[in-house]
């Protein structure tokens, strides 16, 4: 093999080394896509719901329990939930469209139930909590976001549940 055949050669290898390098250097959509864009709003909503709910449930707790402690418990419950919902839709790990999944909807169907309660039976409700009265105290936040936040969830599943 000539001088120029062997350079040739050392070249090509070291081509074709740096595009196989750049192909697995690019970054990658591990979570399909829900950190960008609209996923990145949805997730600062819940963001700001997660810490709205928690620190307004932990002073009511606080401050005056006796008064309205289920819907105390209630808020404390829904700040839970918007915590699990904002770190899982922000994660990449694997399991984590599974349970962003399973915490939109349990928010959903919370909204759902604790709305319909506090408009049938307002007693239990001295004091609004989160969900009570559909969101309303939120600005019917509570009841819109889950239902955006699964068609983005669906739209952007991963066939492994990821």
């Amino acid at each position: 093999m000539s001088e120029s055949n062997k350079q040739a050669a050392k070249r090509s290898r070291i081509i074709d080394a740096a595009q196989k390098r750049s192909e697995t250097d690019r970054p990658r959509r591990s979570n399909g896509g829900r950190s960008s864009g609209l996923g990145r709003i949805i997730i600062a909503v819940y963001g700001v719901l997660a810490l709205s709910a928690t620190v307004r449930a932990l002073y009511q707790i606080l401050m005056d329990f006796s008064a309205a402690p289920l819907a105390y418990l209630l808020s404390a419950l829904a700040g839970l939930v918007y915590i699990v919902a904002t770190l899982a839709l922000a994660s990449k790990k694997p399991g984590s469209w599974k349970l962003s999944w399973y915490a939109v909807w349990f928010e959903l169907i919370g909204v759902l139930v604790v709305g319909a309660l506090s408009y049938l039976l307002p007693a239990l409700f001295a004091h609004p909590a989160v969900w009570s009265h559909l969101g309303s105290g939120y600005g019917y936040v509570p009841l819109v976001l889950p239902i955006i936040g699964l068609w983005w969830l669906h739209k952007h599943r991963t066939d492994t549940g990821n």
